[in-house]
């Protein structure tokens, strides 16, 4: 299998995992031409992540001297470990769906910070047990720069027209969405064996690609119940099959995004080690950011001294990632 020993490429991973998480999303602003709705477009999205993670783990998770073969690990491997990388795709479906309901109860503003923020910090701080590498000291002052960034983010969205304020139910699916989203990541390395890029792959675990497979079958699995409750009364569901393939294109395309992202952040958990790894590529916070600033033009009409807040917000994010990135071993 394809592994990297180098800290520069790991590093590089990261900073591919940051802008194919912070970019995937605009597939469904693509979605939105043809009238897809969220529930149809997030079903053909998990079908991209599935797919994404059978294609790496018979390509790059196929070949090389390092380890084995994805499909000799997936014959060998212990069924506890195959069972925690499919739950971790379970896990990850029902935080990004409740993440969704979050940002539609109480708005962006309130939602991603909250979510995104506490998913940051369980993430990081379960991985970094798990797998204690790296310098503390500098990746919890990096994590607290990239709240702060969070904090400011959720202050300016505030500050945008036409955006309401906080429901109950909304903070409630927030917080659920983070506290699952920040478990999943620890879950799914959990199955994998450690020092799997400079070491033999430890009886019974898996290797990166056999996981993200099992993690990708996890996601589609979930994904049409979870769908299926989105669509309940829609009358929409059942035109699934019946319109073009190019408008399936865009949440396909978005889910093989989402994996490709995260089949670099788990090589390069080899060398920078798990809890630096998702920490860098929650950095992708940053690249939405960007894309809704520059591109989008979200803050357009935005009432006076929002520009301040939005370059803070920016620069708490880069000094955060030098940080985090400092603290690799």
């Amino acid at each position: 299998m394809f592994t990297v020993n180098d800290s520069t490429i790991a590093v590089m991973f990261c900073v591919l995992t940051m802008i194919g998480w912070g970019s995937w999303a605009n597939t469904q602003k693509l979605s939105e031409r043809h009238d897809w709705p969220f529930g149809l477009f997030y079903r053909d999205y998990c079908l991209g992540v599935a797919v994404g993670g059978v294609l790496f783990a018979a390509s790059l998770g196929s070949f090389g001297s390092a380890g084995q073969s994805a499909l000799a690990n997936l014959k060998s491997a212990a069924l506890a470990c195959e069972l925690r990388a499919v739950a971790a795709g379970l896990l990850f479906n029902v935080a990004n769906v409740l993440l969704v309901a979050a940002i539609d109860a109480t708005g962006l503003a309130i939602a991603f910070p909250v979510g995104i923020g506490l998913a940051l910090i369980i993430g990081t701080a379960v991985s970094y047990w798990q797998t204690p590498r790296g310098d503390p000291r500098l990746l919890a002052l990096g994590i607290a720069c990239i709240l702060v960034a969070m904090v400011l983010s959720a202050v300016a969205h505030g500050r945008r027209t036409g955006v309401a304020g906080p429901k109950r139910s909304g903070m409630t699916f927030a917080i659920l969405a983070g506290a699952l989203m920040g478990f999943f990541y620890p879950q799914l390395v959990s199955s994998i064996a450690p020092d799997f890029n400079t070491k033999p792959i430890t009886p019974g675990m898996l290797t990166p690609y056999a996981a993200l497979a099992l993690f990708g079958i996890g996601v589609l699995v979930s994904g049409v119940p979870l769908t299926t409750i989105f669509l309940r009364g829609s009358g929409r569901s059942l035109g699934y099959f019946s319109v073009p393939f190019t408008t399936h294109v865009p949440g396909i395309l978005g889910g093989l995004i989402w994996m490709a992202a995260l089949t670099f952040n788990v090589v390069a958990s080899g060398v920078a080690g798990p809890a630096i790894s998702y920490a860098l590529g929650q950095g992708a916070t940053l690249v939405a950011a960007v894309w809704g600033i520059f591109v989008w033009r979200e803050f357009r009409g935005a009432r006076k001294g929002t520009g301040t807040l939005l370059a803070l917000m920016l620069c708490g994010y880069c000094v955060g990632l030098l940080l985090i990135g400092l603290a690799m071993p």
